[in-house]
């Protein structure tokens, strides 16, 4: 496209050209007359050529006009449309609004429809109902749908009678027809299982489980008619109450026919000693019996192993004889195993929580509950076995904690009043042995170096008690325990006392600690408080013993040493060699003696103590200290004395001949 000429550039063009012209003409009147010419030729070519070009500028013409004629048809065409699709758009804007207002009413319509529907559903009485409600089984699956049905009709009647419904009038006789005889069904049911309970020889988890099968039964009930609801409670709580009365009963008595002939009595407290004047033909039985008053055994199995080991049926074994412990075991066992099954029972079947469960079964097993505890107060009276009390009381504990993880509080009251009787009396039993202790006359017992069987008593029962009570101590407990051990420490000493030499007591005193010790450690902690004590006593009086032993072998050198240690550790070596005839005497003496005087230095140990290990613990321990004393005594001699004693290594050469293989 060509640039258009700013008027600026068409008036310097201008002006160029008249320049041009005024430079190449000299007369201006006959440039215009050849200009006017040129012009009027121009324009008879012009007009040459319009004429020449008139038919088809007509035919352009006519073109033109039939364009515009077309143009106008389409035009008028459009136009047409416009106001066709103006109309369309005003139909389609009514259709919509229609349809809005249509879908709004099926909305609603459905809504007020499903609500109808739903509520002649709820309110109509089918005759499949009535059927299966007047003819069915009450154990039949359709009968308990139907009675799901019809309680949730009798539910909406109820809540629309409230509200004055003229619609409730045409069903509720029929409903309630209904009602009166699915409740008598029921009932009738419902009875006759608790009946069933009160046949001799009946496992009575048989109707349980077919109660809890249908126990919406007693829910249909209780929010129909409540006398029937609490009728049907009353029947199961007297009917169930009897029969674990009779049970345990029974049971008890049948158990206690099983116990021990001769228990254990006053004549059996710790302190008591052995009556050698029973004779030769007197029974085994009650010593067989009293030798286990003070030993656990494997009495402790019964918290672990036996915990839920199956109960003792009595009449399959007539022939055995139990414990105090196992036969407490498989009562309260037996009682935890039905007193759980009735609690979770109740709470399912009669729909009962909290402080209401409680009373329920309080109803049903209060009875048995205070037989019980009547049962142990009297088997517990005469009672002097301890060891059997403490058991008992462990094994409340444990049942207590397997109620709980069973989720059954309902027996925390019954642990509670089992423990306040047995509490008391274990206490005074225990006070008992202590007191018999402390009543011992030492001189009334023979003169042996040995342990003391009082002192095996001590030790057995005491690792008796820590072991048992490691998982739940108690204070009271370890407050006795003490009590007892500084009252047996005490007699250890009485009786330690009567012996004329120290070196005697001391072999009584260790041969009596190292027994109490071997004891604990067996069947307690290493570290327990018990055990702590009786190896510091045990280690002064080994310490005190090898002293005493050394002291007729090497007792000059040992005097030596301890008079003289302090003239060398104050560096006054004149002293020292002022006593050299004394040390040379001293040398001559160890080098002519010292290998006889290990032989019965070995000897009389191993002969003093019943315990070889124990023994041969005290000979190195005096073998050590016999070391340690020539290593000084060799530091304080002079060089003349220091030259005619023995060699150290010769002296541990014949030691190590002494080196214990225990």
């Amino acid at each position: 496209m060509a640039e258009v000429p700013s008027p600026q550039m068409t008036e310097q063009l201008d002006n160029e050209e008249v320049r041009e012209i005024l430079k190449n003409t000299t007369d201006l009147r006959q440039y215009s007359r050849q200009i006017e010419k040129e012009f009027k030729e121009v324009e008879n070519k012009s007009i040459e050529d319009y004429i020449a070009e008139s038919q088809n500028i007509a035919n352009l013409h006519n073109q033109i006009n039939d364009c515009d004629d077309v143009l106008e048809r389409m035009e008028n065409m459009l136009m047409s449309f416009q106001s066709v699709l103006n109309n369309i758009s005003t139909e389609i804007t009514q259709l919509q609004r229609k349809s809005v207002s249509m879908s709004l009413q099926l909305t609603n319509r459905q809504s007020v429809k499903a609500q109808l529907s739903q509520f002649i559903e709820d309110m109509a009485v089918s005759e499949e109902m009535i059927n299966i409600i007047m003819e069915t089984p009450v154990t039949e699956r359709d009968f308990s749908i139907q009675l799901n049905v019809l309680n949730h009709k009798l539910s909406l009647v109820k809540e629309l009678s409230f509200n004055e419904s003229k619609s409730t009038s045409d069903v509720s006789d029929v409903l309630q027809k209904l009602r009166l005889k699915a409740m008598a069904k029921i009932r009738s049911y419902l009875l006759e299982q608790i009946y069933k309970f009160r046949k001799p020889m009946t496992n009575y988890q048989i109707p349980q489980n077919a109660m809890l099968k249908h126990k919406f039964f007693f829910e249909f009930i209780l929010s129909n008619e409540r006398h029937v609801a609490q009728e049907i409670c009353s029947e199961y709580i007297d009917t169930m109450g009897k029969i674990y009365y009779s049970y345990f009963k029974s049971y008890s008595t049948r158990l206690t026919s099983l116990k021990f002939e001769e228990s254990c009595t006053k004549e059996d407290l710790m302190g008591i000693e052995d009556n050698a004047s029973k004779g030769l033909f007197s029974k085994t039985t009650s010593l067989k019996h009293k030798s286990t008053i003070f030993t656990i055994g494997k009495r402790g199995d019964i918290l672990n192993q036996q915990l839920e080991a199956p109960i003792i049926v009595p009449h399959a074994q007539l022939k055995n004889r139990y414990t105090v412990e196992a036969l407490f075991r498989s009562e309260q066992y037996a009682l935890v195993d039905n007193a759980c099954r009735e609690y979770l029972f109740v709470t399912e079947f009669f729909m009962v929580r909290g402080t209401q469960a409680q009373d329920l079964f309080n109803q049903i097993m209060g009875k048995t509950l205070t037989l019980m505890i009547k049962n142990l107060e009297t088997s517990i009276h005469d009672c002097f076995d301890t060891i059997a009390m403490f058991l008992c009381i462990h094994l409340i504990f444990r049942y207590q904690l397997m109620c709980h993880k069973r989720c059954v509080p309902a027996l925390d009251k019954y642990w509670d009043s089992l423990q306040s009787v047995i509490w008391p009396r274990l206490e005074l039993v225990f006070r008992l042995n202590i007191q018999s202790i402390h009543d011992c006359d030492p001189t009334k017992f023979n003169k042996e170096l040995g342990p003391h069987y009082i002192t095996r008593r001590y030790a057995e029962f005491s690792a008796a008690i820590v072991g048992i009570s490691e998982h739940f101590p108690n204070e009271l407990v370890s407050r006795l325990l003490q009590e007892l051990q500084n009252e047996v420490e005490c007699f250890i000493l009485r009786m330690a006392a009567i012996f004329p030499t120290r070196k005697d007591q001391l072999i009584y005193l260790i041969n009596n600690y190292d027994l109490v010790l071997g004891v604990l450690m067996e069947h307690t902690r290493d570290n327990s408080k018990e055990a702590e004590a009786f190896r510091e006593q045990l280690n002064a009086r080994s310490a005190e013993y090898v002293e005493e032993i050394l002291a007729p072998h090497f007792g000059g050198i040992i005097q030596f040493v301890k008079e003289c240690e302090h003239f060398f550790e104050k560096e006054q070596m004149d002293e020292l060699r002022k006593q050299e005839r004394r040390s040379l005497a001293l040398v001559a003496s160890f080098s002519a003696n010292w290998k006889k005087s290990l032989e019965e230095l070995n000897r009389e140990v191993l002969l003093s103590f019943p315990s070889l290990l124990t023994g041969s613990q005290l000979l190195q321990l005096a073998l050590a200290s016999l070391v340690q004393y020539y290593h000084r005594f060799h530091k304080l001699l002079t060089p003349n004395a220091r030259a005619q004693l023995t060699n150290i290594h010769v002296v541990m050469v014949e030691i190590k001949k002494y080196k214990s293989n225990y």
